[in-house]
């Protein structure tokens, strides 16, 4: 029963709350079902379901937090996990940042759930598998991939009155084929919350051109270019810069958002005009979860506005310390931007270079967002507007915050999910990005 329904879950959840002494308990219900298979050399490796559910527990006395979970749900067993947890809280130093559970909030829910994925049977990621691998056989190329579909829940209460439930979707596939001697290499990734927009047969044929176009790449000297960056190339680099989008790391100094002296850049300049970043529970490409870590309901809000800081996270702790009224955390990162496709940007394009993704992102200078990282699975030259041809990777050395201040153009955003929010996120053709030199990685 790792999915279950809000009644089964709330009467669990209510059982937990009544058992605890402590001044304040909150109980958090995750279930999930995740089917994969997973294939390499052209044939398939593994297959397999795999199905979870937990319970956590975090009580308080006065300050002294304690938190314990279990994967049972007997009465006894509720009862041991409550126990377990506020022996740990009594033991446990105050911690000074302790804010109190939230009240009853009034949660709308979005649409996070498709009863098709839910759905998908072991038959059908064959046929993903199957329709990856043959077409590759056919071409003398070499398919590895993976597919992972989920299905899940979360529901939580707690001592002060609040209540959430709701049920979650998600397909992910990525898919990287390599040419016989494994000199080139075109990698496809796709993230759904419907199966029923996904087609393999599609999706397979970008990275078997690119795989087969990559082959003979020739060297570029490193240096400064104009780059068409892909929607999952560019998607590594904004979710990073991201990452810094925290009031506190701000205002104490430890951020790009930083100001000089002290405070943040709310209602700053800092990106082009035409940046524009915002998170939206409800929207139908990308919807989140209408509430977050905290329990706080998310609606839509701003980050970026015309290029200028709109909103900034407020922690329930920070905005208590600062005044401020509390940020929901994004569950989505959406950024808009014209209506053009990659392959308009390239026809648009004099000289430049197209870079299908980045890959191995590290952090270089947190307060400038500095990164590097490499290209990878299919870098190509542009000349007068066609892929004239492939070049080697290359490591790059590049701000986001920089990277969104040398925008020449704004493609058509399309969604694409990693490890974190899942984002809608444009192509992007930009002046003067940085590589600093060669990677022998194809």
């Amino acid at each position: 029963m790792s999915i279950m329904t809000e009644a089964e879950a709330k009467a669990i959840l209510d059982k937990v709350i009544a058992l605890s002494q402590a001044d304040e308990c909150t109980a958090t219900l995750t279930g999930s079902v995740e089917g994969n298979i997973r294939f390499a050399l052209n044939n398939v490796s593994t297959s397999g379901v795999v199905s979870d559910i937990s319970l956590g527990v975090q009580v308080a006395f006065g300050r002294r937090v304690g938190t314990a979970s279990i994967n049972e749900f007997s009465d006894a067993a509720l009862e041991r996990v409550v126990r377990r947890a506020e022996d740990l809280a009594r033991l446990a130093p105050e911690n000074p940042e302790f804010v109190p559970a939230i009240g009853p909030q009034t949660y709308r829910p979005s649409d996070t759930f498709s009863q098709a994925t839910a759905d998908i049977t072991p038959q059908q990621r064959a046929e993903v598998a199957r329709a990856s691998i043959e077409p590759c056989r056919a071409q003398n190329l070499i398919a590895a991939g993976f597919l992972q579909d989920s299905q899940s829940f979360v529901a939580f209460a707690n001592s002060n009155g609040n209540f959430g439930y709701q049920k979650a979707t998600d397909a992910n596939y990525t898919c990287t084929v390599r040419t016989e001697d494994g000199t080139g290499s075109g990698w496809v990734a796709k993230n759904v919350q419907d199966i029923r927009n996904f087609n393999a047969a599609d999706d397979i044929q970008i990275a078997m051109r690119k795989a087969s176009a990559s082959v003979d790449a020739q060297a570029l000297e490193p240096g400064k270019y104009t780059v068409i960056l892909e929607p999952a190339a560019a998607a590594g680099l904004i979710s990073f810069m991201a990452n810094f989008f925290a009031a506190r790391s701000a205002d104490e100094g430890r951020s790009f958002l930083s100001k000089p002296g002290g405070g943040n850049k709310i209602g700053e300049q800092v990106f082009d005009p035409r940046v524009n970043l915002y998170s939206d529970p409800y929207d139908p490409n990308v919807p989140a979860l209408p509430w977050d870590g905290d329990g706080l309901p998310r609606e839509r809000i701003s980050w970026i506005e015309d290029g200028k800081i709109a909103n900034l996270i407020y922690s329930r702790y920070w905005a208590q310390r600062q005044g401020r009224t509390p940020t929901p955390g994004p569950g989505n990162l959406i950024m808009t931007g014209g209506t053009k496709s990659t392959s308009e940007l390239v026809r648009e394009t004099e000289r430049g270079i197209l870079v299908s993704r980045t890959w191995y992102i590290r952090m270089v200078d947190p307060q400038t967002v500095l990164l590097t990282g490499l290209t990878r699975d299919g870098t190509f030259y542009i000349e007068n507007g066609e892929l004239r041809y492939p070049i080697k990777n290359f490591r790059f050395n590049e701000s986001p915050v920089i990277m969104l201040n040398n925008i020449d153009e704004l493609g058509r955003p399309v969604r694409f999910g990693d490890d974190g929010p899942t984002m809608m996120i444009p192509p992007m053709r930009l002046r003067d990005f940085t590589f600093t030199s060669l990677s022998d990685a194809v």
